[in-house]
């Protein structure tokens, strides 16, 4: 199973990351990654992160922003 991450802009437009990981083992490893990342990830352009399992949507979109990632 690949686990794997899409960048959007708030309005759900893919972004290009500022770091571009690798696909993931487990769901686990890329939920620890985007902890990690965050706000490198903000910093550079992308407002929210989807995730995906062999190219089927898990969940998202879900804020990058602190305040909003904070209420949800």
């Amino acid at each position: 199973m690949a686990w794997t991450w899409r960048f959007e802009k708030s309005d759900g437009t893919e972004t290009e990351p500022a770091l571009r990981p690798e696909e993931f083992a487990t769901q686990g490893d890329a939920e620890s990654w985007i902890g990690e990342y965050w706000k490198e990830l903000l910093d550079g352009g992308a407002e929210q992160v989807t995730l995906f399992e062999d190219g089927a949507q898990v969940y998202g979109p879900m804020s990058l922003q602190a305040d909003q990632a904070a209420q949800g």
